[in-house]
C-alpha cells in the first residue's frame, strides 16, 4: 500500500508542476496584458484535485491520522484555484489580478502542503 500512497502522491506533484509551469509559461504575457489560461492549468488543478481526493481515501485506509483542518484548507484553494481557471479558460486574455490570483493561490497551496506539519 505504502508504494500506491507514494505513487499518487508523484502523481499529486506532477499536477502541481502542470499548474505552476502553465502558469510560469505566461508570466511574461501576463506582464504585457495578454496571459491565458493554458490547458496545462486546468489539467494540472483536476489531476491535484483527483489525486488528492485519493491520498485521503488511501490514508485513511491505512489508519493514519489526518489532519482534516490542512485538507480542508488545501480543498478551499484548490477549488478557487479551478474555478478561475475553469471560467477564465476559453477567454483570449485573462486579467492580471485573476491570473496572478492563480499562481499565488497555487504557491500558497504548496506552502500549506510542506510547512503546516
Amino acid at each position: 500500500m505504502d508504494v500506491l500512497i507514494h505513487a499518487v502522491v508523484g502523481l499529486h506533484i506532477i499536477g502541481i508542476a502542470a499548474l505552476l509551469g502553465g502558469f510560469m509559461t505566461q508570466m511574461k504575457a501576463m506582464g504585457k496584458g495578454e496571459a491565458r489560461m493554458v490547458p496545462a492549468m486546468l489539467h494540472g488543478a483536476l489531476t491535484m484535485l483527483v489525486t488528492g481526493v485519493a491520498l485521503v481515501g488511501l490514508n485513511q485506509v491505512e489508519g493514519n491520522t489526518l489532519n482534516t483542518v490542512k485538507i480542508g484548507v488545501k480543498l478551499a484553494l484548490l477549488v478557487v484555484i479551478l474555478g478561475l481557471v475553469y471560467v477564465k479558460r476559453d477567454d483570449e486574455k485573462v486579467e492580471a489580478a485573476a491570473f496572478g490570483t492563480v499562481g499565488a493561490l497555487t504557491a500558497v497551496n504548496v506552502f500549506v502542503a510542506v510547512l503546516w506539519t
